[in-house]
């Protein structure tokens, strides 16, 4: 068996990391509890991360990179916003399939008042990320909408997504957030 390498072990605390904020938020983290989940000492989690403010801040922009990657890949996927939209509305009804967790930088918003700096400035750019992406996709739904109108449609509707997430979520009732999701369609809030 080969020994880790400090890649391996840094990977493997922001992964029982993110697992902890998407299930607890971000004042969950403990370095004393994710070094015994990884098997590894505590000094070895401030090793990677001198801070919880260093870990929560990677957390928030790895998210936010990989999540604009995958809707990257949606927008080259596809012009049809209905489409995108699908796409979109399920991977956040994926974190809830996956024991009923929270988009990662979702919960730490409701917490943005006990977030470091650099965490709330990467938070700050996974809303400014998803708006921009849900921008692009209402003007094709809508081309003929001013700029600032999709902006605030954009922002209206990553709004109620997340809302829909965290009612769901607090209900434990996965059905909650397909039902709003077709309602927000039924309505017209969702191309």
């Amino acid at each position: 068996m080969m020994a880790k390498t400090k890649t391996d072990m840094r990977e493997a605390v922001m992964t029982a990391a993110k697992a902890t904020v998407q299930s607890h938020g971000y004042n969950a983290l403990s370095f004393r509890e994710l070094a015994k989940e990884v098997g590894i000492k505590s000094a070895s989690v401030h090793y990677h991360f001198p801070t919880k403010g260093d870990l929560g801040a990677a957390l928030a922009r790895r998210y936010t990179e990989e999540g604009a990657a995958y809707l990257a890949e949606l927008l080259a996927a596809s012009n049809d916003a209905s489409w995108c939209m699908d796409r979109y509305a399920a991977i956040f009804r994926a974190a809830l399939a996956n024991d009923n967790r929270m988009c990662l930088c979702g919960i730490m918003s409701a917490e943005l008042d006990d977030l470091p700096a650099e965490v709330r400035t990467e938070v700050d750019r996974f809303a400014e990320m998803n708006v921009g992406w849900l921008t692009q996709i209402l003007s094709r739904a809508r081309p003929s909408t001013g700029e600032q109108h999709l902006q605030e449609c954009a922002m209206a509707i990553f709004a109620a997504i997340e809302g829909a997430q965290l009612v769901a979520r607090g209900c434990r009732d996965i059905g909650i957030y397909d039902r709003t999701i077709r309602a927000y369609r039924t309505t017209g809030l969702i191309p």
